[in-house]
């Protein structure tokens, strides 16, 4: 039975929510100007849904992007357990329902997350009914978990991971998320460190799997045409990953202006409403550019002269560490936790990394004993040791094999959690 400090915290934090939710819907009406799929079945995230109700899916959510490719391949496996499986599959941005309509087969269909109020949860499971929930990685909803759990809805937390920022943030709001931890059917953990921070959160049944993003494979297709644009270029390449807030001015300022030729400077922003003012930043910084939203499969003549690339589209990364000899992680030079450092190991893409990755402590732990990634203090040292890394041809190939060998040996988490998930069906 709840306390009563629990009662207390969740019932101000669903307040707090019904008073918001006139401000909810106008960001989404707001986001929808830059990405239109925004406003699409806004009324799906208040729990209306078209047609008539029905029962028996299996409900995986992946909030965005990154969730999004790394939930299909759990849903593969999960196919491959259970072929009739019917797929009911949320997300709660724009690029992660994109993405996801890629592992939908007859019989499946999408659907936003629903708001987390305690009525609209409701409504979302009482049209569904679904026979499992899977949330991905760090979403835990507290009012989504209090209905499932008076329905007696087994959810899982899968490729689950909890920073020890998360946590300590976690510990001061403990009235609400231990209960909403504790409802959790099953936990499968990406790290040893990722289960002991989830069972102090008050998880109770949690086994370690490994991290799905090892069974993610990169686009051949892309990756291929990436590595003819290099075989093309006859430059050096330096990709700045998945950038976030505040590293492409960091970046600019650091990247060398002399001698000619200088290395390529491909940035790849990781949000979308960004691409316009990461430009604008490029060209006030007094270099050359080309947007690679303005050619298709051929690079035109001035894009081989041009000093940056602005990589402005999406779902193309693995076109993008094809196309590099090495690579800048964003999110990890600002104070961020770092993006996926995974895929570039796939993409046979070394890496490059700042003092913050606590979002993949343990992988990227893993990269630099392997020999597939460096790190480094702040962007300025970043430049240079890419820089170095190509001038120094024979480290640089070394750390392509390592690269590709330390994603092969990783792999296998999709098929472990598949076959637990299975087990609670």
């Amino acid at each position: 039975m709840s306390s009563l400090a629990q009662r207390v915290a969740r019932g101000a934090y669903s307040l707090m929510l019904r008073l918001l939710q006139p401000l909810y819907v106008l960001r989404l009406q707001r986001r929808g100007r830059v990405e239109p799929l925004y406003r699409h079945a806004i009324e799906e995230r208040l729990g209306v849904y078209q047609g008539s109700p029905s029962a028996g899916w299996v409900w995986v959510h992946a909030v965005s992007l990154g969730e999004t490719r790394a939930a299909a391949a759990l849903i593969d496996a999960l196919r491959a357990l259970r072929p009739g499986m019917r797929l009911l599959l949320t997300h709660g941005t724009a690029t992660g329902r994109e993405a996801g309509a890629e592992s939908l087969r007859e019989g499946d269909t999408q659907a936003w997350l629903p708001y987390d109020t305690p009525v609209i949860a409701e409504r979302f499971l009482q049209h569904f009914s679904p026979a499992i929930g899977v949330l991905m990685e760090t979403e835990v909803w507290p009012n989504l978990l209090m209905v499932a759990q008076a329905r007696s809805l087994p959810m899982v937390l899968a490729n689950a991971r909890l920073s020890v920022k998360s946590h300590r943030q976690g510990q001061r709001l403990a009235a609400l998320m231990r209960p909403a931890a504790q409802s959790f059917r099953l936990v499968l953990a990406q790290t040893e460190a990722d289960a002991a921070r989830l069972r102090d959160a008050g998880a109770l049944n949690v086994h370690v799997s490994g991290n799905l993003k090892f069974d993610m494979s990169p686009d051949p297709a892309l990756l291929a045409l990436g590595h003819v644009w290099r075989e093309g270029l006859q430059r050096d390449v330096v990709l700045a990953a998945i950038t976030r807030e505040g590293e492409e001015a960091m970046l600019l300022a650091a990247w060398p202006r002399q001698p000619e030729p200088r290395p390529l400077l491909l940035i790849v922003p990781r949000h979308p409403q960004r691409f316009d003012g990461v430009a604008g930043l490029v060209l006030e910084a007094g270099f050359t550019l080309v947007r690679r939203s303005t050619w298709g499969d051929v690079p035109p003549a001035e894009a081989a002269q041009a000093q940056v690339w602005l990589g402005d589209s999406m779902r193309e990364m693995a076109l993008y560490y094809g196309v590099a000899h090495v690579a800048l992680l964003g999110g990890s030079f600002a104070a961020l936790g770092g993006q996926n450092l995974i895929e570039a190991a796939a993409c046979g893409c070394p890496v490059v990394m700042g003092p913050h990755t606590f979002n993949f402590a343990e992988a990227a732990e893993l990269s630099i004993a392997a020999g597939a990634a460096v790190r480094v203090p702040d962007m300025g040292a970043g430049v240079q040791e890419a820089l170095a890394l190509l001038q120094q041809r024979a480290r640089l190939a070394a750390c392509v094999a390592s690269a590709l060998e330390f994603s092969a040996q990783h792999r296998g988490a999709a098929q472990r959690m598949a076959q637990e998930i299975v087990a609670l069906l």
